[in-house]
Order: C-alpha cells, then structure tokens, then sequence
C-alpha cells in the first residue's frame, strides 16, 4: 500500500512529461506538491518538517545551479569572444561527418569532462558544442545525454565508487577484496556496453532527426563506432584493475580521445561518404530550439587561443580532485573560507546545508570565463551580453531544479531508511523494497533498474547509491547474492539512469535553448536506456548463473 503511494509523483511526473511533453518547470512543482501532500497524510510528517525539507532541498540546488550558470557562461562567453567558432573549425578539421562528430565530441569529450566533474556539467558542455556544427539542438541533447552514462559510475574522480564504500561502512569494514570485485565488476557491465554506445547514440541521432528517419547511415559508421568504444573500454578495465576506481573514465577517456581524433583525421574506420544533417530549413520545429541562443561571433581566433579556456577548466578541476596535491583537501575541508555550512533547519534532522562553493565545478567554469575576458582580449558589451544571456538562460532550469530537490528531500526523509528500524519507512524505501520481493532471479534483473530509479528522481548517481546501497546489500544477503556485484549493479544503473534523469535533462536544455522540449527527450532516450539496462542484466546474469559468482 504504502509503495503504491510513493510511487504516484514519480509516475505522474513521468506521464505528464514523456507522454504529455510537460515542461519540466511546470511538472516538477506539482510532483513537490503531490509528494508534500502524501507526506503530511499518508506519512504524517508535520507541516514544519516538510517546510524544512523543501528548503533544504532549495539549497541544495544552489550547487546545481553553479554548475548550469558556469557551463552556460562559459559558452556564451566563448561566443562572445570567438571563440567558439574557431573551436567548431577545429572539429570540422577533423571530420565533416556529424557522426564521426559526435563520436569525439558527445561520446568521449562528453566523458572526459564527466570523469573530470560530474554532477551533470558534461551535456551541458558539450551540446552547445554540437550545435555549432550545424546539429538540431534537441539531437545534441539526446546525444550528449546517451553517452554521459557509462562515465558516470567513476565520474568526478570516482565519486560513487567512494560513496557506495562510504555507506557500506568504509574501506576498513568491507575491506579491500570486497571493493576490488564490487569496482570490477562496476567496470565490466559498462565496458561491454560501452563497445556499441556510440553506435547506439548514432542510430538514435540518424532515426529520430534525419529526413529519411533511418538508421542506415549509423550502419555505415559502425566499424569507427565499434573503435572508438574498444579504444575507451579497454583501458577503462585495465585502469581500473592497475590504477584504482578513481581513473578509469578519466584516463580511459583521455587515451581514447586521442586515439580516435587521430584515427578520424587519418579517415581510419570512418565512413566513405561524408554524412551530416540535413538544412535547417528542412528540421522538424521539435527538432530546434525553443529559446535560441545568440550566435557566435565570428573571428579569426587560433584554434589554441580558443582551447585554451578549455584547457585551463580540464586542469583545474583534475587538480583539484586528486588527493594527493592537496588541492582537494583544502577546498573540503569544513573550518576552511572555502565551506559555507548551516545547521539543521528549525531543529528538523538531516537538513544541515553545506556549500563546498569553491570546490563546485561550476565555481571553475566562472573563474575561467573571467579569466577568458583577459586572454581574448574582450570588450566590456560583449562580457555583458554573455552574462545577461545566462542569467536568462538559466532561470527556467531554476524552477524545476528547486522543486525537484525539494521533492527529493521529502522522499527521503519522510520516514525511516534503517533496514532494521522498526519505524515506519521513507517512501523512497518503501518502492525499493517493493521492487527487491522479486525472488533471486528476477532480483538480479531489477538490483540494476533500482539504480536508474534513483538517478531519475534525485538526479545523480551518487545520490543513487546514498539512497539505496544498503538495502542493494541487505536484499542480496538475503537472497544468497554476491552483495558485491549486486551493489556494483546499483552504481551501475545510477549512471544508465543519468541519461533521462530530469536534472541532467533540464540543465542540458537550458544550455542549448532548448527548455520545453525535456518530455521529449527523456521520450527518445527511454529507448537506448531501456537497452542498456537489458546488455546490464545479461552481464549480470552470466556473471551470477553462468559463472557462479
């Protein structure tokens, strides 16, 4: 009874907005109200309780926030300054073909920048990017959003990784062997999938936005597919066994990004006839953008100049994520100037707010659109047009992204997450339990769909594996499964959830101007979710009932 009822702002806010192509703006607020509602009837939560969980969520944006705002300004600011367009001629130096384009761009710059920070800033890099080149701005999104997923587990330096050990208990209680295998075999499920991710990208980007609606021009770019995703996935295990859990996506992506950008200027693997999106004159008007962004200015930049920005964010945020420089420490540490933190709102538990601000991936994309003004020499109208730009851009991702968190905090807070508690429940747990009385088979199949449920509502997989690591444990240990490789397939789904998680979502569209269009795009990417998920489960089932582990 009690999952039927936590089921129902989940389910509306997926009906309204893949079947009804609800805003987001409008759909999370009524999805907070529903949740709100259940909260204080069913949960008998009190109304300062609730109050303070919404406001707890509402801060919790604010980082989110940072990250959409610094993204957006670094773009605009880049095409304010030129930028961007000797950028795309960099790209095109590469290839013409949009789908060699968005192999290098959406696929494995989407993943370096995702290894590097996290936390949604890669789609909200990268689409822009695409756009450039003469994409529709809804097929940049779905683009970038599909390929930010077998990154994710080992985003940000690892964060989920380092998370999932947290809530089991730490390093020292689960030891040593038991991380190496739940790392491994975090890793493998996302190799072998990851082999035809950028095929599955491609053939979604053909069939949904070319004239012909086919996927036979996919077909054709399959061989440099299938290379480009060998080239990331192999050093991505091998890292991950020799180097450790925070590297496989950051080295793999990098080794692999150099790989295929000289293999496609040496036209290897590519395809023989040049492919690319028809006029625009010829899209779909759901294919375009519902707030068109300015177009860039036009310069005669060097193609390193205009890097240059890029380098310097890839630099510091890798800094400032690698323990042993420090950096990391000094930026987290929570007596620093660089922290700002509240108590628990109104006496009401776990709605303390810390803002580790200079840490915050966003806080690096500002300091370097500033430090962008100096190095191309820009004119003060042409700063204020950038910042006024994303000021607007990024006010209607605003409203959706502080109702969504705001939801999220009731669901977890409204009852107990204690597995051997005996108060009543939180409703996020209460789905999830509902979910995990399958049975061990058909539990193997759902321990990884857990995971996507939790990236879809709270809009990160690490918030995925906070929410259910422990009862991903608890349930295999009750059903005689290798908790480690169960927990693992939570991290796992969290990151194939990344890719129709209405935060991502919202902040790629409020990047590309394309806000409106969120239903369908988490519509499109249902499909290629729905099958990683299935390429998931065989992992899993050869791993459980094939090899015995």
């Amino acid at each position: 009874m009690y999952a039927l009822l936590a089921f129902i702002p989940i389910v509306f806010c997926v009906v309204v907005m893949a079947a009804f192509n609800w805003p987001a703006k409008i759909a999370m607020p009524i999805s907070w109200a529903i949740t709100l509602v259940l909260g204080l009837v069913a949960w008998q939560m009190d109304v300062l309780s609730v109050i303070a969980y919404s406001i707890a969520g509402l801060f919790s944006s604010i980082e989110v926030l940072i990250i959409i705002f610094g993204a957006i300004l670094v773009m605009n600011t880049l095409k304010m300054s030129g930028g961007m367009v000797a950028i795309n001629n960099g790209f095109r130096s590469i290839s013409p073909d949009a789908r060699v384009q968005a192999v290098i761009i959406g696929f494995l710059f989407v993943s370096f920048i995702e290894a590097a920070a996290g936390f949604g800033t890669p789609a909200a890099l990268a689409a822009p990017l695409m756009i450039s080149l003469g994409f529709p701005p809804v097929a940049a999104v779905v683009v970038a959003l599909i390929c930010d997923s077998a990154c994710v587990s080992f985003g940000a330096i690892g964060t989920p990784v380092v998370q999932a050990i947290a809530c089991l208990g730490g390093a020292d209680a689960i030891g040593e062997a038991y991380i190496g295998e739940m790392s491994l075999w975090t890793a493998i499920p996302h190799a072998v999938v990851m082999l035809v991710l950028p095929f599955m990208a491609i053939a979604v980007m053909c069939k949904f936005f070319s004239k012909g609606k086919s996927i036979k021009p996919a077909l054709q770019a399959l061989p440099f597919c299938l290379f480009a995703g060998a080239a990331y996935a192999i050093p991505y295990v091998l890292i991950n066994i020799f180097v450790g859990y925070e590297f496989p996506s950051l080295f793999g992506a990098l080794i692999a990004l150099v790989i295929t950008v000289v293999a496609a200027k040496n036209k290897f693997l590519t395809p023989k006839e040049t492919w690319h999106f028809e006029d625009e004159s010829q899209w779909e008007d759901s294919w375009k953008a519902s707030h068109p962004p300015a177009p860039p200015k036009e310069s005669s930049m060097s193609l390193l100049k205009a890097w240059i920005p890029y380098v310097i964010i890839a630099l510091l945020l890798v800094a400032t994520r690698i323990p042993a420089l420090g950096i990391k420490g000094l930026l987290n540490d929570t007596s620093s100037f660089f922290v700002i933190k509240s108590n628990d709102l109104f006496g009401v538990p776990n709605t303390a707010f810390t803002l580790k601000w200079a840490y915050v991936p966003g806080t690096v994309f500002i300091l370097v659109a500033l430090l962008t003004v100096a190095l191309h020499s820009m004119k003060l109208s042409e700063v204020g047009q950038a910042w006024l730009a994303s000021f607007k851009q990024v006010s209607g991702a605003a409203i959706a992204l502080i109702f969504g968190l705001a939801m999220v905090q009731i669901l977890r807070y409204s009852g107990s997450n204690d597995v051997a508690s005996q108060e009543m429940k939180s409703m996020i747990f209460y789905m999830a339990e509902a979910l995990s009385k399958v049975g061990k088979g058909l539990y193997v199949a759902i321990s990884p769909i857990i995971g996507v449920l939790g990236s879809f509502i709270s809009g990160s997989n690490t918030v995925a594996v906070t929410l259910f690591a422990n009862l991903q444990e608890q349930a295999a240990n009750n059903l005689e499964l290798n908790s480690a490789i169960i927990v693992a397939a939570n991290t796992v789904g969290g990151a194939v959830g990344n890719m129709i998680c209405v935060n991502n979502v919202v902040a790629a569209c409020a990047t590309a101007g394309t806000a409106g269009r969120e239903g369908k795009i988490i519509r499109i990417n249902a499909i290629p979710c729905a099958i990683y998920c299935a390429l998931v489960i065989a992992v899993l089932f050869v791993a459980f009932f094939v090899l015995g582990l």
